[in-house]
């Protein structure tokens, strides 16, 4: 089986224009690759024929608009395009349900769509999060509805995204990637493409499912880690203790290959992944009669610190004998992750409707996300200005810590008289916070 004419440059399909699809093409497209965008949603297509992707990534706008002015990406809803690709690679979402069962509707629609228009001598390759198991058992036959073989037509293999919103584009040029394939050619001939294509560190599994479980590893990972760091936080609050100082001790401590690497706290956990996959592996295990234990407790740790920082508001305006009914809160920055534009499971929508159910009048600002996508989400018109916001607040919850957010001089801001900042990231330095109290503001932290 011939899988390309020319060993260096590449006619590449992406199905799904999302934001690891999106990054993914615009990233192979300025490395050399001919790119192939596909996505059912014309409004995308159209936002980035227009040149304005509607996601928040620094530098992606610019490269994007390169790659098309170039002609070395082109966008398109008609599936009929794969078949022009030497490589086509799935990108297309992987939510949950409420059980931590794989949404599959996405996938299956693409397997299906790329299956009419398969032909011999091509490479598929999975980056969607899936269960292990999901390649094999579910993409492969739906694949193979076109008549090919996987491993002997075509070769198919599992690759999974391992990118954090904010730093993608730099992640996607440096990261080792990771393969694992139905047999041996189809992962060492996906190793290297990934080699070839973005000169990074090739990992190859000895199976599809150990691919996919490196992904869901990762985020296992980082949820429990985030999990423990919130639970010391609130152990901290207890003693008086800023957190921040007994995380940047701890981890001086050698252990494995490294130090001890506790993270840091914060009002929570959002976006697409982190609060999905250790679902997906929590619900993979049960169905083979393992119970795992930790990925539900991080879950629950996590998802419960919204309310945790709404209650420290609360208690601070009870405290200071403020009528809830009366008291305004300013909700500075509303994405799930500092310097984003994302509102996927957002941890400030719970604070939010926390302190909305209490009676407290929410104002809320953010410089990234879309205004109309604010409002459908939260209720709420955000504030068109930062002074708009914060005009009177007895409180000013910084929620995410955006880089227009990093130097605010609180001196010229209109806030009431002993306003509390609340600081939903737990990260301005000290003198920062000495600042604060010395005109006449209270500061309270996720365990500081």
């Amino acid at each position: 089986m011939r899988l390309t004419k020319d060993e260096t440059q590449q006619t590449v399909a992406v199905i799904g224009l999302g934001y690891v699809g999106l990054c993914l093409a615009a990233t192979l497209a300025d490395r050399g690759q001919h790119v192939i965008g596909i996505d059912v949603t014309p409004e995308r297509i159209d936002e980035l024929n227009n040149g304005r992707p509607s996601l928040h990534e620094e530098g992606l706008r610019e490269l994007v608009g390169d790659a098309l002015a170039r002609g070395r990406l082109r966008v398109t809803t008609d599936y009929a395009a794969v078949s022009a690709a030497d490589v086509v690679i799935v990108a297309v979402g992987t939510p949950v349900t409420e059980d931590g069962s794989l949404a599959d509707t996405q996938l299956r629609s693409a397997c299906l769509s790329l299956s009419d228009h398969l032909r011999p001598g091509q490479q598929v390759v999975l980056k969607s999060t899936v269960p292990p198991g999901t390649t094999r058992e579910l993409v492969l036959p739906l694949l193979e509805r076109s008549g090919l073989t996987g491993g002997k037509d075509f070769l198919l293999s599992f690759s999974p995204e391992r990118l954090a919103e904010g730093t993608a584009l730099r992640e996607l040029r440096t990261f080792p990637i990771v393969v694992g394939g139905i047999d041996e050619r189809s992962t060492r001939e996906a190793g290297e493409f990934w080699r070839r294509s973005l000169g990074v560190e090739v990992m190859p599994q000895d199976s599809l499912e150990a691919a996919e479980v490196v992904k869901l590893a990762d985020n296992w990972w980082i949820d429990l880690n985030i999990a423990l760091a919130n639970e010391l936080a609130k152990f901290c609050e207890l003693f008086d203790v800023d957190v921040l100082d007994v995380i940047a001790a701890a981890n001086t401590i050698p252990k494995g290959s490294g130090n001890v690497n506790i993270l840091l706290p914060s009002v929570g956990v959002g976006g697409s992944c982190l609060t999905k996959d250790p679902w997906m592996v929590w619900q993979s295990a049960r169905r083979r009669g393992l119970d795992i234990l930790t990925a539900p407790a991080g879950r629950a740790v996590n998802s419960g610190m919204p309310a945790h920082t709404a209650r420290l508001i609360l208690d601070d305006l009870a405290a200071r004998r403020k009528d809830l009914t009366t008291a305004t809160v300013a909700v500075l920055g509303l994405a799930f992750k500092n310097n984003t534009g994302d509102l996927r499971a957002t941890p400030a929508h719970a604070v939010v409707e926390a302190l909305a159910k209490e009676g407290v009048r929410v104002r809320v600002y953010d410089p990234l996300t879309d205004p109309a996508q604010v409002e459908a989400l939260m209720q709420l018109k955000p504030a068109a200005s930062l002074h708009e916001a914060v005009r009177g607040a007895d409180c000013l919850a910084v929620l995410a810590l955006h880089r227009e957010f990093e130097d605010l001089d609180f001196a010229k801001l209109p806030l009431a008289d002993s306003c509390l900042v609340l600081d939903g990231r737990a990260y301005l330095p000290k003198e920062k916070i000495v600042a604060i109290r010395r005109l006449g503001y209270g500061y309270r932290g996720i365990g500081r």
